[in-house]
């Protein structure tokens, strides 16, 4: 059960991470870059059918993804299950 908890817990933190960069791009070159392909390439797997299914919300000109909020109800639920 504890290796189920801190897997959560780091894909908690690793979708934090997609989010976060969505609003502060990095840098064209350089270790924070490679980070963030890395983050990409685990989240994008997960977030991908859930935006074939969940579609952006039009906010004006904005669309609003909706898809790691829904990961991170599940992630949160699945804590209160096994952690």
């Amino acid at each position: 059960m504890v290796i189920i908890c801190i897997l959560l817990w780091a894909y908690w933190v690793i979708m934090l991470l997609r989010i976060l960069s969505s609003w502060f791009p990095a840098p064209g070159q350089g270790p924070l870059r490679q980070l963030m392909e890395v983050v990409y390439s685990v989240t994008e797997p997960v977030l991908r059918p859930l935006r074939s299914i969940i579609k952006p919300v039009r906010l004006g000109m904005v669309g609003l993804d909706l898809s790691p909020i829904i990961v991170f109800v599940v992630i949160t639920v699945l804590q209160r299950i096994f952690c």
